[in-house]
């Protein structure tokens, strides 16, 4: 008898065996909870934006999940009851991967959080598969309330990372979990949207598209992909958009400057109306939520700098008094906000909102 070919056939059918036992819990499963604008079919759930995230309540040892990569740039935080345990990094071949083991007996919660923004690509999620012993369980009760965050770079939490002084904002160094519209959120018990992307702009962004163009996209790359606002209602908008802007107004060399400018940098009260056009156009989207129009913590709120004015002589011409205006003080330190500075951004919004509203 060849052994050797009995040992391979039997443990190919113990492997078999064990994997047919796994419980297959598919995307589309009504027990997970998904956070964020994301793309859904019956066979995959489509992650771009940053701060998107799925959720599952589950019991069991073991638990799996099945994902794959637009170009295997995109992080994940992998958060086991409320514990960031492991940052994943999927290929861009649809695999099977081990989320947590050895787990405890009891109820678990699993929390797929993506770091990255969606200049690093998509990520198709096609399910879970707990151990044999496992289930899946109800979702959890729904937050207290909803934010949605319209930022650049500094809400998609660029480099805060990058403790060199590289200001690097690939996907390694680029964590939005510790970002301020994350900590922010969590703070208030908030589900959130992050419709964030680094480098964009209201009038001017340093690619040739603008927040304008892109706050109502599903997908993020496609301007034919269009979010239905009636999906999530946010009680809390926060708008930290204009960084990039205070920089390329003064760069009459750049490409996006004389596509948007020609050769004469905006005047003040250009600058004013198209911050308010775009108040206008998410207070249209919500007409009941309070919008709070913040700045900071880089340059745009250095002392003296006219950026802060712009936003307050919009906000003023709107009279809307559900609408606020706040700027977090410049941090006077070199690149994007480190870790520490994204908590001291969170520390003072969170104090403002209190202040003002009473949450």
């Amino acid at each position: 008898m060849n052994y050797k070919c009995l040992f391979l056939c039997v443990a190919l059918t113990m492997a078999f065996s064990c994997k047919a036992q796994l419980t297959t819990v598919k995307n589309n499963d009504p027990h997970i909870r998904y956070a964020g604008r994301i793309a859904k079919t019956d066979s995959t759930a489509e992650l771009s934006w940053s701060g998107s995230s799925i959720t599952i309540n589950f019991t069991g040892t073991e638990i799996w999940g099945i994902l794959k990569d637009e170009r295997a740039d995109n992080t994940y935080n992998i958060i086991i009851d409320n514990k960031v345990v492991n940052v994943l990094r999927p290929d861009a071949v649809k695999k099977e991967y081990k989320f947590a083991g050895n787990l405890s007996n009891g109820k678990h919660t699993l929390e797929l959080f993506k770091r990255s923004e969606w200049a690093m690509g998509k990520t198709w999620f096609y399910g879970f598969e707990l151990s044999k012993d496992g289930k899946v369980l109800p979702a959890s009760a729904k937050q207290k309330h909803k934010m949605e965050f319209f930022g650049d770079s500094i809400s998609c939490g660029y480099a805060d990372e990058d403790s060199t002084g590289q200001d690097r904002g690939t996907s390694p160094y680029e964590n939005g979990y510790l970002s301020y519209a994350t900590l922010t959120a969590k703070h208030f018990d908030a589900e959130f949207h992050n419709t964030s992307k680094s480098g964009i702009g209201i009038m001017v962004s340093w690619f040739p598209f603008t927040m304008p163009d892109m706050y109502d996209r599903l997908d993020a790359n496609d301007p034919n992909s269009k979010w239905d606002f009636s999906k999530f209602t946010p009680d809390l908008v926060v708008i930290n958009v204009f960084q990039n802007d205070c920089w390329l107004v003064n760069l009459p060399n750049n490409d996006q400057f004389k596509a948007k400018f020609g050769t004469t940098p905006p005047k003040s009260e250009f600058i004013v109306n198209a911050y308010s056009q775009f108040v206008k156009t998410i207070r249209s989207k919500y007409p009941k939520a309070h919008i709070f129009c913040i700045l900071g913590s880089m340059d745009a709120t250095r002392q003296g700098s006219p950026w802060p004015g712009y936003v307050e002589k919009a906000v003023a011409s709107l009279n809307d008094s559900r609408i606020y205006t706040h700027f977090i003080p410049y941090k006077n330190t070199n690149g994007h906000p480190s870790v520490k500075e994204q908590q001291a951004m969170a520390d003072d919004l969170t104090g403002f909102i209190t202040k003002t509203i009473g949450w």
